[in-house]
Order: structure tokens, then C-alpha cells, then sequence
């Protein structure tokens, strides 16, 4: 099956497109730039959406739903939000057969209408904080798009609260970003940079957005998450007051913050390979699948079935395996070599092999995929054993992941070494930067690179602008992206 994947070094684009079509995540729709999420990528969207979900209510977040038609008209009370998404705005102009009295906005983000209720919601410091959630659709009419990466319609959560005094705002929206972070370290086994992004790429409407960056087998960089500080921007338009304790009318701070499908992209170009997907075992639809190797009247299907349903019945042992994400391959007329590739390509994070030699010896065989590794061990107690196996093949992605960045993390400071650095062997390449629109812009325009964030964490130093020579205190990672 692998020979129907391009080669990563051949052509990383089509690798990527190959594998999602080919391990049946995604396919295409008939409308241009939209896609069909296949079971099994819905499989793998719906761990990571429950996952972040139970995240979110530890912390106090409800989850709602509000509509996907928004009236042109509160979309023009953000003048900032209004200029960012118009070009991207699908409209509505006619329903039941006629003109529509006022268009109607395809969200392509909820603000505008979820403020519009919060102004009917909230009178007292008593409403405060206000902490909701919703799992959507939306419609951005992007004009070069890619599965998963950038579509037209997508999934996403997005995540709008509403607090009683600015510092709250701030902490909820850190608090967020750092959720984010957690989960994709964790779970995702996909190391990221957390910060704050420039002026120049801060969301429409908001006063400081932050951002998750992860880096990808290609070098380039991928912004995985968003949390946004609104400020009092979107109260003031929509009029969302509250009474404090003193009794005065104040104006909300708000946040917002989501991620969406595109996690499903960095995924698989996080970890996967020439050969299909490679999954984080925490995430995986699958995450163990038995393949006998048998004859009719040989024992071999029967045993097989007997290991599934002890493993499915055995402790877990920690939060990495769970029994019903085990399958048992029995299907017949496939032979064992094109059932081994399959579940490769598919990423099933472990494979049991079990044939009649290995019946008679008491073994198996347990092929690993995130490093390819086949080793010979006993059937007695495997099923206790497999879930300490899933969680070392976690944290080996991760740590695998963690060595990738660091290898490809590299300071720079000449403009130009910069521009030949940013192809081959590109990467986060740090360097000072003078705080400047201007520069930022000239090196966008020159070499396609852009400011991930100005990170959180990123030490004081003093050094001279990449593009100017003017005075910095620190450096900020540049990289091409997705």
C-alpha cells in the first residue's frame, strides 16, 4: 500500500494530500475546497474533541450552541472585526424563494452573535464570569485550500467568556492557551511553542492574541491554537454592561479561543511516515489490533479471539488505553502482508501477530508503529503488559517530536544567512527583531517568512533588528508556514 504514498522527500505536499486520501481520512466534496471527513478521521477528531472537552469543564466552561446565520449588521459593529473576515464572509441573499430582508453572515466566527446575546444575559457582577463553549461548522471562502490544513468549511470549538474586570480576562486567556499547550504535548505528543502574536497577525477585534506553534517534519511551522484577550472591544459595540458591586455600569472583558480540524493536519504531519500515519496511541480510533494468521480448523482465529476479549476485559492500567479501542482483523480472502500494511497505513499504534507456530510456542508477535519495531514476547499477561507499551510509544513521540524541534531551532543573525537558511534547512530560525511593522512586512514579502509569536518564556537579550540593525531585547522565531 505504501507505493501508492509520494515519498516525503520526493514531494512533502503530495505525501500529505497521498495519505489522508489513502489512510481514508478525508476525501474530496463535490464543492470546491471543501472535504468529506471519512470515519476514520471523524474517529480521530471526535477523541480529540472529547478530550479538549473534558478539558474545558475541569475549568468551569459549558458548552452551548448559537445559531449559523448572523445578521449582516452586527457583523458592521466591530469596525476591526468587520475588515478582517469580510473577505472571507459567505452571504445569504435569498431564502424560501425570495430576496432576504438584511443578509445573512455563514459564520465564520461567533462573536458578533454571541455578544449580541450576552448584552440580553448580563446585568450583574453576579452573571460573571460567564464561561460557554460550542462545537461548530464554519465558513471561511479561503481561495487555496488544503484537507484538514485550510478549507472552506471546517470544524472548531470556539470558546467566548465574559469577565468582571481585565486581569480576569487576561488570566482566563492564558489559562486557555496553556490548556491548549497541554493537550497538545500530551496527548498529541506534539511539542509547541506558546506566545503572543505581533500586531500584524493579531485576530481582528482582538487586543492580544496568543498562539500554540508546533513545527513540522518539513520545517515549517504550524499555528495550532488561538486564544485571544478581546478587552472591552466587542462590550462596547454590542453594548454588553454589567452592575459591579458598587453599583456602576461597566463594560464586560472578554476572550476568545478555539482549534479546530487543522489539528488532525498537524497530526499526521507531525509524526507519519512514508509508509501512512503514525498516531499518538492516546488519540488512535485504534489502538491495538490482533491479525491471526490461520487456517480453518487450526486454532489460530479462535485464539485470537480469546486474546481480544482478554485484552478488552483486563485494567487498563493508566489513561493511555481504553478496551474498546481494540479490533480484531479476522477478515478472510486478505492475506497477512496486505492486513500488515493496511493497519500501517492507518496508524494503529500496535499490531498483534499470532500464527500456528506461535500458538504451539505460547507467543506473539507485537509490531510497534511508531518505530517499526517487531519483537517475539509470550501471550501470558501481554494484555497487562500493552498498556505500560502505549505509553512508551507516547512519550517516544513526543521526546522524538521535542529532538526534531530543537534540531531545527536555530539562532541567525545576518539578514543574509537568514535568506539562505529559511529554505534549506529552514526551521525556527531566532532572531532579533526591533518590534517593527515595517521590518516584519519586508521579511514576509522577501522570503515568504513570518513571526510565530513572540514567546512567552523567550529570555532577554540584547541584539540588532534581522532586517534593520535597530536596538532588540530578545529574539522571535521566523519560519514559513501552513
Amino acid at each position: 500500500m505504501s507505493k501508492v504514498i509520494t515519498p516525503r522527500a520526493k514531494d512533502y505536499s503530495r505525501w500529505y494530500t497521498d495519505l489522508v486520501i489513502q489512510a481514508q481520512l478525508a476525501d474530496y466534496a463535490p464543492v470546491k475546497g471543501c472535504m468529506v471527513i471519512r470515519p476514520h478521521g471523524y474517529a480521530l477528531w471526535e477523541n480529540i474533541q472529547r478530550t479538549l472537552d473534558a478539558m474545558f469543564k475541569e475549568t468551569g466552561h459549558e458548552n452551548a450552541y448559537f445559531p449559523l446565520f448572523i445578521p449582516e449588521s452586527l457583523l458592521q459593529k466591530e469596525a476591526a472585526h468587520v475588515k478582517g473576515f469580510a473577505p472571507e464572509c459567505a452571504v445569504v441573499t435569498r431564502g424560501g424563494g425570495k430576496e432576504l430582508e438584511e443578509p445573512l453572515i455563514i459564520r465564520p466566527t461567533s462573536e458578533t452573535i454571541i455578544y449580541s446575546m450576552y448584552s440580553k444575559w448580563i446585568r450583574s457582577w453576579r452573571d460573571l464570569p460567564m464561561l460557554l463553549n460550542q462545537w461548530v461548522n464554519v465558513v471561511r471562502w479561503e481561495m487555496r485550500t488544503r484537507l484538514f490544513l485550510r478549507t472552506t468549511e471546517f470544524l472548531w470549538q470556539e470558546g467566548h467568556t465574559a469577565h468582571a474586570t481585565e486581569a480576569e480576562a487576561e488570566e482566563e486567556t492564558r489559562r486557555m492557551l496553556e490548556i491548549y499547550a497541554t493537550f497538545a504535548e500530551d496527548h498529541m505528543a506534539m511539542p509547541v511553542l506558546r506566545g503572543m502574536k505581533t500586531e500584524a497577525e493579531r485576530f481582528a477585534g482582538a487586543v492580544r492574541t496568543y498562539s500554540i506553534e508546533a513545527m513540522m517534519q518539513d520545517g515549517k511551522g504550524l499555528q495550532a491554537g488561538t486564544s485571544h484577550n478581546l478587552g472591552q472591544n466587542f462590550a462596547r459595540a454590542f453594548d454588553v454592561k454589567f452592575q459591579n458591586k458598587n453599583s456602576q455600569l461597566e463594560y464586560v472583558w472578554s476572550t476568545s479561543w478555539g482549534v479546530s480540524t487543522r489539528l488532525i493536519g498537524a497530526l499526521i504531519m507531525q509524526h507519519s511516515d512514508d509508509q501512512g500515519l503514525v498516531l499518538p496511541p492516546r488519540l488512535a480510533p485504534i489502538q491495538i489490533v490482533v491479525v491471526p494468521i490461520f487456517k480453518s480448523g487450526d486454532g489460530v482465529l479462535e485464539a485470537a479471539a480469546d486474546l481480544v476479549k482478554e485484552i478488552r476485559t483486563s485494567t487498563p492500567g493508566n489513561g493511555s488505553f481504553e478496551r474498546s479501542r481494540v479490533r480484531l482483523d479476522d477478515r478472510e480472502g486478505l492475506s497477512p502482508g496486505f492486513k500488515f500494511n493496511e493497519w500501517e497505513l492507518r496508524g494503529v499504534p500496535i499490531r498483534i501477530e499470532i500464527g500456528p507456530r506461535d500458538l504451539k510456542a505460547g507467543q506473539v508477535v507485537v509490531a510497534t508503529r511508531h518505530d517499526r519495531q517487531k519483537q517475539t514476547v509470550p501471550r501470558a499477561g501481554l494484555a497487562e503488559r500493552l498498556p505500560s507499551l502505549l505509553e512508551e510509544a507516547q512519550k517516544s513521540m513526543l521526546e522524538r517530536a521535542r529532538t526534531h524541534m530543537a534540531s531545527r531551532s536555530t539562532p541567525v543573525d545576518s539578514y543574509e544567512d537568514f535568506k539562505k537558511q529559511i529554505d534549506a534547512p529552514g526551521g525556527f530560525l531566532y532572531c532579533h527583531w526591533c518590534g517593527s511593522g515595517e521590518c516584519e512586512a519586508s521579511v514576509k514579502t522577501e522570503t515568504k517568512a513570518t513571526i510565530r509569536c513572540i514567546p512567552l518564556d523567550a529570555p532577554e537579550e540584547k541584539g540588532s533588528c534581522i532586517r534593520c540593525g535597530s536596538a532588540s531585547d530578545r529574539r522571535v522565531p521566523f519560519a514559513k508556514a501552513y
